[in-house]
């Protein structure tokens, strides 16, 4: 029986990869995803075959996928960072349903949290809240009201999908939402492209980051209480320095 492998691979170089996720992929003869994340692992496994579908067509992609594998054939579906979070592997197991076939094994991988918290310092050192300013699935009344509760919960926040062209001002939004709880002087941050050529990072007040200019290939950092700027770098402490 042939195995279907939900691939997350990190932020997208080699070197952020895991063992298991280069495993999988060497050990696969079909890769599936996102044109875009299929490119940046096309040249590391050349021998491979390679689909691929556009943005928003996360359904076909999936349903590909599962097709692939019942034909015997082991397929493997990238994801950028996480397998599960906000990746595909949730997806796959709803198309599949109750069938026995194909065997699935998720992979996890890097998330943007991860990776880009690495990149600014050690912003994630507590309880924090993961939140997708993309509303394609999700209702921005809903995404709203969970900023509103991770800011008056103390959490720290990380921000995916924070501006694309069709909503260019929802990170400002997001902002004045979280300046009603938070002070302008609250430490941020900004890791852009992490793992790939022109990768940045940016630390600044949340009032800043109300007007910074961002992508979809940024991640977006907002501290909590605790967290400082220590040589430069973004850092929320859990209070072992003071046991």
């Amino acid at each position: 029986m042939a195995k279907l492998s939900v691939v997350g691979i990190g932020p997208g170089n080699y070197e952020n990869m895991t063992v298991r996720a280069d495993e999988a992929l060497k050990n696969c003869e079909v890769i599936i995803g996102y044109s875009t994340y299929v490119d940046l692992v096309k040249d590391r496994y050349p021998d491979k075959e390679f689909r691929t579908t556009p943005m928003t067509k996360e359904v076909q992609r999936c349903q590909i996928a599962i097709d692939t594998a019942k034909e015997g054939k082991n397929t493997a579906m990238v994801c950028s960072g996480d397998s599960g979070i906000y990746g595909m592997a949730a997806l796959i197991y709803e198309l599949k349903g109750e069938d026995k076939e194909p065997e699935i094994e998720v992979i996890p991988g890097l998330t943007a949290a991860c990776s880009g918290g690495a990149l600014l310092g050690a912003p994630l050192t507590h309880d924090f809240a993961v939140v997708s300013m993309s509303d394609r699935l999700t209702p921005w009344d809903k995404i709203t009201a969970r900023l509103e509760c991770a800011a008056q919960a103390d959490y720290s926040i990380v921000i995916y999908n924070p501006a694309s062209h069709g909503r260019p001002d929802y990170l400002k939004k997001a902002c004045e939402i979280l300046l009603k709880y938070l002070p302008e002087d609250r430490p941020c941050g900004i890791s852009r492209n992490i793992g790939r050529e022109g990768e940045s990072e940016r630390v600044l007040t949340l009032g800043e980051l109300k007007d910074a200019e961002v992508d979809m290939f940024c991640t977006v950092f907002i501290g909590n209480a605790m967290t400082k700027i220590i040589g430069g770098k973004l850092v929320t402490p859990r209070g072992y320095k003071d046991v």
